[in-house]
């Protein structure tokens, strides 16, 4: 009996250990232009939707805004940067973002009532 525990022990300290599988990049990339089509549906999806006429503008804009940060933090690898270029493209991208709304609203095409 400790011939057959010692021999497996031998055994599992002498075998290869079976390798983890890794994802591969290409699923990553397909992973994320599934995110993409799924947004581009809804977007597409309300437009049509009568209920959504009120804050239609609002929701493309930021359902587009989604999309273009997706693109540029992957696809251009900006996740991968330094913290400073993610800082450098958010920030006027939220001031644009915010400047947009200030004029929806200032044009009357989004009302707070």
């Amino acid at each position: 009996m400790a011939d057959e525990l010692q021999h497996t022990e031998e055994q599992e300290a002498t075998s290869t250990p079976t390798p983890t599988p890794t994802p591969s990049p290409t699923d990553a990339y397909l992973a994320v232009a599934g995110i993409l089509i799924i947004i581009t549906v809804v977007e597409v999806g309300v437009f049509y939707v009568p209920a959504f006429q009120a804050i239609l503008a609002p929701l493309l804009i930021t359902l587009s805004a989604g999309k273009f940060v997706l693109v540029v933090m992957f696809y251009m690898h900006l996740k991968k940067d330094h913290g400073l270029f993610s800082l450098i493209f958010l920030l006027p991208l939220v001031l644009a973002v915010a400047v947009l709304f200030a004029l929806l609203f200032l044009f009357g095409t989004l009302s707070i009532n």
